[in-house]
């Protein structure tokens, strides 16, 4: 069975927030219907309907595309279901942002900096690694300072500093797994802040500065966006990251050192951009949802 399609616009999130809001109402304004649906009462059955697939409020049809807001914390078991259902509804060609490809890349840390440094982007040195004697001996021989993240996190929730020669948390601690990143001091002492750079379709659509009076620089820990200056390097980097991890849009995290030099710290494949919308006037909504309609735009004839 062949499914048809709809022009229906899922968007998979777990709660009809703020952002939600914004991107439902820019895709409406697209010219297209919109279906609010978790993950987590999406599934499989195979055999049953057309699609294989068990997609509430659409039936047998297949949507138009589908825009990854937020896939819940589960087990190991229903986060592999609910990224198996994302990879069929591609394979079904539908067009999916961000694909379960870039967000895979993005929720395991150690694979976006892989990617990242395999783009010939800067980014600090990093390590993963399960022994934590040797990630111990990285810490005590360390030129300075390093950072413990946890392997999937957001929000700058469970970061840690490492000064060098300290001891690291025993395994239990960090889920059986280090993540160490070296870290950049600010560029001016005391003076922390960082770069948010929202990419969409291959441009800058917006782009911020991070200040906070901690070395944590997220704005879900206090740290106060700002509107950033242009810099062409910021938005190259930004732009090569997140086509290195496959992503339609993201927002990227870079730190300038005290030569100068920036470096690309992450790429978030379902970032929030409440923050970002209050320093600039693009309306970045609006921006996603042009972009998710123009990719179904049928190609024309020559």
């Amino acid at each position: 069975m062949t499914a048809a399609r709809s022009r229906t616009v899922v968007i998979f999130t777990e709660d009809a927030d703020w952002h939600t809001r914004r991107l439902k109402a820019a895709v409406e304004r697209e010219g297209f219907d919109v279906l609010v649906l978790s993950l987590n009462e999406c599934g499989f059955a195979i055999g049953e309907t057309a699609h294989g697939l068990v997609l509430p409020g659409l039936g047998d049809l297949l949507p138009a595309a589908a825009f990854v807001r937020l896939i819940a914390k589960g087990s190991t078991e229903q986060i592999t279901a609910r990224l198996g259902l994302l990879h069929a509804l591609r394979e079904l060609g539908v067009k999916v942002m961000n694909d379960a490809r870039a967000v895979e890349r993005c929720v395991d840390k150690s694979t976006t900096s892989f990617l990242i440094a395999q783009a010939g982007l800067p980014t600090p040195r990093s390590f993963v690694g399960e022994d934590r004697a040797q990630m111990q001996a990285l810490v005590d021989s360390a030129p300075g300072d390093m950072v413990l993240k946890p392997l999937f996190g957001a929000q700058g929730r469970g970061i840690r500093r490492i000064p060098a020669r300290s001891q690291l948390p025993e395994p239990d601690k960090v889920g059986g797994i280090y993540y160490l990143q070296d870290f950049i001091p600010p560029k001016v002492a005391g003076e922390h802040q960082d770069w948010r750079v929202f990419v969409i379709g291959g441009a800058v659509a917006g782009a911020m500065l991070r200040r906070s009076p901690g070395w944590i620089t997220n704005i879900h820990q206090g740290a106060v966006g700002v509107p950033a200056p242009f810099d062409a390097r910021a938005h190259d980097y930004a732009i090569r990251a997140t086509a290195a991890v496959g992503a339609d849009y993201a927002g990227v995290d870079l730190i300038e050192d005290a030569a100068g030099q920036l470096h690309v710290l992450e790429v978030n494949s379902m970032p929030a951009w409440k923050g970002l919308q209050r320093t600039t006037e693009t309306d970045i909504a609006g921006a996603l949802a042009r972009h998710l309609a123009a990719a179904l735009a049928p190609v024309p004839v020559p």
